[in-house]
């Protein structure tokens, strides 16, 4: 990326997020990330460009070991000509959505991370000229919180997605579905995965690899897609985030998009019928790939501790579907040891204590390096993240002995873990070619075809030090409201229900 050679027509704005914003070249398969900060808070040239190399060391020494080296792409920083930056900022001004115009791409620097473009089979330099689909999930959390810490006995039972999902409605993040949704179910996918609820009482959750909840799942995230589930062609996005249009019309486009790629020979019958024919081989050929193993080894964690207490979310309408039709509930399959979801539920359950355990931890590095400021390099808070960092991250001592290393051990280990409960998942499908002797990528069948696939993991910054305080205030107010709202009128409803058979009297009539 020489300078001279750089032309900002030969980039398009590809998404952004809270702190980075990408585009994609259109020839090549490559993308660039640059970070984005508020009008009044620029930083220095040497910082951005440290900021940048520590995503990529966090990846390459960290986040490989645990999740393999197939699925993560660490990518390299890179120099840009000033002028181009500038000129592209420009270009992509008018495309940006306007809830994300409060920050500005960094034009000062010239630092940028240069990554592959993830919504394209990963085993080529360039463009691929056949179709490919690429599904983005962002999996959350794979686990209801076991911590002994945990003073909310609600968390035991329902998981932090589901409530959360109420205080988003009610603070308008999320608008609230519409009453003809009613009795639809909304949910994501988890990393065990999870399903769905009732439209307006968004619900729901597995916590294993049970085939007919991941189905489940899936299906939930296309009715809502929120932030969780996006649907890419070629590379441009095609569904996904699109919150305030009717959810059957973007349904039935969806379905015109993907027909070619599930059955690509003429013959589905119009209508709604071919859309559910299409999703369902859709939901299909994803839970296939998110359930297959990709040879890499289980990771380091695999020997740590399983999940205590109720595997399955009480707010899931999955979960109590076959107790209301007399059948028990199905037996959870668990996740095949070599796949990628369940090498991110072993880095997410790094977490072992809940945010509630690891608050008092925090505050006494807190403590300490108000006391020592200048220890904050040496304790590795901001980097560097090399192999020392991970060697730490194994230790899975249970006993706090009262020392800085323990409650330094296990801040870090939370950080890592909520990186892992909010990365996103990219899993690229491409048609197999007729003879498919020269395609050595992995290959998943569906009913009428086959795909080459490939499945990467991104969104992988190391969650800040300094958001832990922010963390532990968001989760007392989620359980909160959701304890005084949800909860309370779910008890009321019960309550309710008793006193009217109670107060039923059975009168026989003489025949």
């Amino acid at each position: 990326m020489a300078e001279g050679k750089m032309d900002e027509n030969e980039w398009r704005y590809h998404g952004e997020g809270n702190k980075s914003l990408v585009v994609a070249h259109a020839q090549r398969c490559v993308v660039l990330r640059f970070l984005k900060f508020p009008p009044n808070r620029k930083k220095a040239s040497d910082e951005i460009l440290q900021h940048l190399q520590n995503i990529v060391d966090f990846s390459k020494n960290v986040v490989k070991e645990f999740l393999g080296e197939s699925s993560v792409h660490c990518g390299e920083v890179v120099q840009l000509p000033l002028d181009f930056v500038k000129q592209l900022c420009l270009k992509i001004q008018s495309e940006r959505p306007e809830s994300r115009c409060d920050k500005d791409l960094d034009t000062l620097s010239g630092y940028a991370l240069c990554l592959p473009n993830l919504t394209r089979l990963q085993t080529y330099r360039f463009v691929e000229h056949r179709p490919i689909l690429c599904v983005e999930i962002k999996p959350k959390c794979g686990f209801i919180p076991f911590s002994s810490d945990v003073t909310h006995e609600l968390k035991h039972k329902v998981c932090r997605y589901c409530m959360h999902q109420q205080l988003k409605v009610a603070t308008g993040k999320w608008k609230q579905i519409k009453a003809e949704a009613q009795g639809r179910p909304i949910g994501r996918v988890q990393a065990g995965v999870h399903g769905g609820g009732r439209a307006g009482h968004p619900t729901g959750c597995c916590l294993e690899g049970n085939k007919q909840r991941m189905h489940f799942a899936l299906k939930s995230l296309l009715q809502d897609a929120q932030n969780n589930l996006k649907i890419f062609k070629n590379g441009e996005l095609i569904y996904g985030c699109r919150d305030a249009r009717d959810t059957a019309a973007d349904w039935a486009e969806l379905a015109r998009h993907l027909r070619p790629f599930f059955f690509p020979a003429p013959g589905l019958a119009a209508g709604p019928q071919r859309a559910r024919a299409v999703l369902r081989e859709l939901v299909r050929v994803l839970a296939r790939v998110l359930l297959s193993a990709d040879g890499a080894r289980p990771g380091a964690l695999c020997k740590g501790p399983a999940p205590r207490g109720p595997r399955v979310c009480q707010a899931s309408p999955f979960a109590r579907e076959p107790r209301r039709a007399g059948k028990s509930t199905p037996e959870d399959s668990g996740l095949p040891k070599g796949c990628l979801l369940y090498r991110t539920l072993q880095v997410q359950m790094l977490d072992t204590l809940d945010i509630e355990g690891l608050y008092p931890l925090y505050k006494r590095v807190q403590r300490y390096l108000e006391e020592f400021p200048e220890a904050r390099k040496s304790l590795q808070i901001d980097g560097p993240y090399n192999d020392a960092f991970y060697q730490k991250l194994l230790d899975r001592s249970t006993e706090d002995d009262g020392t800085l290393s323990y409650a330094l051990t296990k801040v870090q280990q939370y950080r890592v873990a909520m990186t892992a409960k909010d990365c996103s998942i990219m899993i690229a499908l491409s048609p197999c070619l007729q003879d498919g002797s020269s395609d050595e990528r992995p290959v998943v069948p569906s009913s009428k075809s086959r795909f080459a696939f490939s499945v990467s993991v991104l969104d992988l910054d190391l969650k800040p030090y300094e958001s832990i305080p922010h963390q532990y205030k968001l989760d007392a107010k989620i359980v909160n409201y959701y304890s005084k709202t949800v909860h309370t009128k779910e008890d009321a409803a019960m309550s309710a229900r008793f006193k009217e058979n109670e107060d039923c009297t059975l009168v026989l009539h003489k025949v």
